[in-house]
């Protein structure tokens, strides 16, 4: 049908709004933009509907004339069906340009009166489909928009097919969808243009998927049934939405270790093939779809005499896929065998977990298949399921671990040892250390809502204020009620009093306070005999004096350290390993930092502490941008990012540094956004401390953007905050030097000053070699802007060789740029060497600055002019600054040259040219040149 010009789509279809789809949405936006015809195709509910809605929205308004047709598999036997959808509205606007044979077989085809087919009128209705596009292509582009293309009607898949192939420069362009399992769409091809750009849509990622589900509604959904929605639906965005709405209609929630319901709709649309199946064959599959990782001989063990021949009946038809090499059993698709499980009754599927939980070779999975074969309380079987969970821990599985004993408290009775509860919070603490938060708070609300021991109340109380991560003040009310279920229990109250310590620091912002909560968490912890807790209180005390810069730090350190040690804190984010981490990297120890937290990253891999591996990947990429490797911690500093947001832990934090990254070897305009992000989010969260830390983030990148003002009001603010927070340590945010240089180019030299000379008195004091080093490139660019230009030189040389030593690569090639600015009479020479310390770092948007003001040197060198004997004597009354912006005037220079040459703003710039106007009575740079010649301004 044609569609006019005011056609509009619905606001959800807009291509800005496609998930996931950026790189592909883009390539098939230059494909048209430049007149070519795109071909999207993928499988079934892969969301080519989506994109080709969106796409059309966007260029049908370029076009003059919008032709579209959705064909459907019940009417693909109709000739000229789809023909007809494209061209019956038009018929009367391009008849009367066809000639006459050609138009009565097409209006033959197009309306059904006569007996027009391909094989009589073959060769006339050819000429007339492309003698229309041609006739509607001379009043204005076309577009024809096929959907569901594998279901054009043969005759008229020809036609357009025909047609396409002799179209030529005419502006008719095709934006087609068609279905398809592997790379089958040629018959769809040759139903397009020549130069048509296939694109296939492939499975969105976890993290994709869970902002699709936010958009379409289900927005209560826990991370964990996010993870399994993404594993049954394969990233299939219709399937994963028939799940989500399956589930939100389903009273009874899946038990741990099922499979999600499967809606019939779904099951209608996998299983079609299965009727074909013996039922011998079907039962093979139901035990393959039970079992975690099937193979034929799992399924023999099972019972199952005949599985190879069974399994490759099923490969036949589709529904396995065919492993050449190797003896797993893989279904085509996860959805097939959720929804051949689905299908089942409840007893036979009871019978098929009863047969595997003898025929399974791993503990953990027989245990599995036992709790799923049994009804009811048992207390053997949640003995044995408790067993697996404490393996499935010790193998690194803790999310295994947290489905296993919620099984096992489901099997356990009332009054067993330990109680369904106990195992409940067991499971709470397992889903945490997972990452899965949104499980273990409503495990511990759903703990909460039974019990009345205070020992697990207590504990279902912290596993609440655990999962609320830095946004503590989302949980203030709870300290209360959890203090008054520990009374006067020692170890409940070191439990509490260690979470207080937490929002001391992160919604009060006292630092004093908080040493002085988690100092008595710890007295506590030891009265009791609570060594983990004792440890770990010991630990957060270090990191806290660290950043107070207290003397006491190393001193605390070494006590978290002491023996004995319990396993859980060595490599806990929160222990003392960590804290002796940053006490090195704050120390510019960078090797025995790298050392120390590539070994923590080694082992909370190995054990699957997803919370304290997000910590642990920040750690090294903090690490390495340290040492000016900045492509290495882009890299890093993305994974977190990544992992933080899969998860939902540290996100704040992980966009904090990956904006650092960014900075340093990425984008500007990404590092810039992810600051804003977090700045935004702590400031909801009320997090004091990661308000400090995106701030100075975000001031960081407006340093590196070249926003100078912008970059003092972000960095006032981080100073205002630590002022507030109690932090005296300059190596805890090293952002001092970016505002001193911001301050300095702002004009404000005086507050610059103050600002280097308090740092300094701090980093003397704690030994940060790093920081005086930073500092005294900020001063040489002070010294600069006051015309002591030789100081300024000397202070960045002993700047460099201070931080190549040390190792901070990055932050020595800024003074190698910042000498190279200083001395243009180096020459390219200067631009060069700091061009090759950025390049060793892949600092790229360094090197874009190094290489930009290099460009702009070369450009604007003039021959300087020939200078009046006895020098510009009228700038005699002018200040510092003003005569030396007027003498690099007068030797040629550019506002923005001068600004780089004084490490100063252009607006500053432009603003002290208007003082030296004003002063010296003329009007513009031309005169301030003539006065250099000697010559009287008019």
């Amino acid at each position: 049908m044609t569609v006019p010009r005011d056609f509009k789509e619905p606001a959800g279809c807009r291509s800005d709004q496609v998930i996931g789809r950026a790189e592909l949405v883009t390539s098939a936006r230059e494909q048209l933009a430049r007149g070519g015809s795109v071909l999207l195709h993928g499988p079934a509910g892969i969301g080519k509907s989506t994109v080709l809605r969106a796409l059309a929205a966007e260029y049908g308004h370029e076009a003059r004339t919008v032709l579209r047709c959705s064909p459907t598999e019940s009417e693909s036997h109709l000739p000229f069906l789809a023909l007809a959808d494209l061209l019956g509205l038009v018929l009367d606007e391009v008849s009367g340009r066809l000639p006459a044979a050609q138009r009565t077989a097409l209006e033959a085809a197009l309306t059904g009166r006569g007996e027009s087919t391909l094989q009589r009128d073959g060769l006339a209705l050819r000429l007339a489909v492309l003698s229309a596009l041609r006739a509607l292509a001379d009043a204005g582009p076309v577009l024809i928009v096929a959907d569901d293309a594998q279901w054009l009607d043969p005759a008229s898949a020809e036609l357009l097919g025909f047609a396409a192939r002799r179209l030529g420069e005419t502006p008719v362009r095709m934006l087609c969808a068609v279905r398809t399992e592997g790379e089958e769409y040629d018959q769809i091809l040759r139903a397009s243009p020549p130069d048509t750009l296939a694109i296939r849509l492939g499975p969105l990622s976890r993290s994709q998927l869970s902002v699709l589900l936010d958009r379409r509604g289900y927005t209560g959904l826990p991370r964990s049934t996010v993870r399994d929605i993404h594993r049954t639906s394969g990233g299939n965005a219709l399937f994963a939405l028939e799940l989500s709405r399956a589930l939100a209609e389903n009273a009874t929630p899946p038990r741990p270790g099922e499979p999600l319901p499967v809606p019939t709709s779904l099951r209608a649309l996998v299983l079609n093939r299965l009727e074909m199946l013996s039922e011998e064959a079907r039962r093979t599959l139901l035990v393959a779809s039970a079992g975690a990782r099937p193979t034929v001989a799992l399924l023999h063990a099972a019972g199952r005499a005949n599985a190879e021949a069974e399994t490759a009946q099923a490969a036949a038809l589709g529904l396995l896929a065919t492993e050449p090499e190797g003896p797993a059993v893989r279904f085509a698709h996860p959805m097939i065998s959720a929804a051949l499980y689905a299908e089942a009754p409840a007893r036979e599927r009871r019978a098929v977990h009863a047969a595997l939980s003898t025929a399974a070779s791993d503990p953990i999975e027989r245990a599995r298949h036992l709790a799923l074969a049994t009804s009811g309380t048992d207390p053997q079987v949640a003995a044995r399921l408790a067993e697996a969970a404490a393996l499935a821990r010790d193998r690194g599985a803790p999310s295994v671990a947290a489905q296993l004993c919620l099984l096992a408290a489901r099997h356990t009775p009332a009054d067993g040892d330990p109680s369904p509860d106990a195992l409940r919070l067991r499971a709470t603490e397992d889903a945490i250390t997972a990452g899965e938060l949104d499980l273990a708070r409503d495990i511990a609300r759903e703990v909460l809502s039974r019990t009345s021991v205070p020992a697990e109340r207590v504990r279902a109380w912290i596993a609440v204020i655990e999962t609320a991560g830095h946004a503590m003040s989302e949980v203030d009310a709870i300290f209360p009620q959890a203090l008054a279920d520990a009374g006067d229990d020692p170890r409940l109250l070191a439990l509490v009093h260690y979470q207080l310590t937490w929002r001391a620091v992160l919604v009060k912002g006292d630092f004093d306070e908080a040493r002085e909560e988690v100092a008595y968490a710890a007295e506590l912890a030891a009265r009791a005999g609570d060594r983990y807790t004792e440890l770990m209180a010991l630990a957060f005390q270090a990191q806290i004096e660290t950043l107070m810069g207290h003397p006491d730090a190393p001193a605390t350190i070494k006590r978290a350290l002491e023996e004995p040690q319990d396993p859980r804190v060595a490599c806990h984010h929160n222990g003392a390993g960590y804290s002796r981490f940053r006490w090195l990297i704050m120390s510019d120890q960078l090797p025995e930092a790298r050392a120390a937290v590539t070994g923590l990253l080694r082992e909370v891999r190995r054990h699957g502490w997803v919370e304290s591996e997000v910590h642990f990947l920040r750690g090294v990429a903090e690490t390495e941008l340290h040492s000016g490797q900045c492509g290495r911690a882009l890299d890093l500093a993305r994974e977190s990012l990544r992992l933080a947001r899969d998860t939902g832990i540290g996100e704040v934090a992980s966009a904090v540094l990956t904006s650092l990254a960014e900075a340093a070897g990425g984008q500007v305009d990404r590092a810039l956004t992810l600051a804003r992000e977090a700045v935004e989010h702590a400031e909801e969260d009320g997090d004091q401390m990661y308000v400090s830390r995106a701030l100075a983030a975000l001031g960081h990148a407006e340093l590196v953007a070249g926003d100078l003002p912008a970059a003092v009001r972000s960095l006032r603010r981080v100073r205002e905050v630590e002022q507030g927070l109690g932090i005296t340590d300059p190596a805890r945010g090293r952002w001092h030097g970016d505002l001193a240089e911001a301050l300095v180019g702002t004009g404000e030299l005086a507050e610059a000053q103050d600002l280097i000379d308090v740092a300094r008195g701090q980093a003397l004091r704690l030994n940060r070699d790093s920081v005086l080093g930073v500092l005294d490139r900020a001063e040489a660019v002070l010294r600069a802007a006051r015309g002591d230009r030789e100081g300024a030189v000397a202070r960045l040389t002993a700047a460099q060789d201070r931080l190549e030593a040390l190792g901070y690569g990055l932050e020595a090639a800024r003074a190698a740029f910042a000498l190279a600015l200083l001395r243009p009479e180096a020459g390219p020479a200067a631009y060069e060497e700091a061009a090759r310390l950025f390049r060793r770092c892949r600092a790229l948007p360094w090197l874009r600055k190094v290489e930009a003001a290099a460009a702009e040197r070369s450009a604007a060198a003039l021959p300087p002019p020939e200078p009046a004997p006895g020098g510009p004597a009228g700038l005699d009354g002018l200040a510092s600054m003003e005569r030396q912006v007027a003498g690099l005037v007068m030797e040629g220079a550019t506002n923005r040259e001068i600004a780089a040459r004084l490490f100063i703003s252009v607006k500053t710039v432009e603003a002290t040219l208007t003082r030296v106007y004003r002063k010296l009575g003329i009007r513009s740079r031309v005169d301030i040149v003539r006065l250099a010649a000697g010559r009287r301004a008019p």
